[in-house]
């Protein structure tokens, strides 16, 4: 269940008799006319310019400020758990190296 399965590719066998590979005809390619010089622009459709309220702001920057106390918030908590790690690993091998040295 766990091993991979690795596609095995058959090995043709010989037959003896071969056919030969199909024979491919070239293609005329004829040239295209080239586009004319004058092609019709179309001018872009007028887009509303966006308009800053104070309250769209005062959203907006709210909305940063979270962002960034969560994403702070969850940096500082994982270095807390790595030193916390890494002090409890620091203690057990201190513990153990006084075992084996009253030994």
């Amino acid at each position: 269940m766990f091993r991979p399965k690795v596609p095995t590719m058959p090995q043709p066998k010989p037959t003896g008799v071969t056919t030969p590979p199909a024979v491919v005809e070239p293609t005329a390619v004829t040239p295209h006319a080239p586009a004319p010089a004058s092609t019709a622009v179309t001018p872009a459709r007028n887009r509303p310019a966006v308009q800053l309220t104070p309250g769209t702001v005062l959203a907006l920057v709210g909305g940063g400020t979270a962002v960034v106390l969560v994403v702070g918030a969850v940096l500082v908590s994982m270095l807390l758990a790595v030193a916390l790690t890494a002090a409890s690993v620091a203690v057990c091998a201190l513990t153990v190296r006084s075992v084996i040295a009253r030994r």
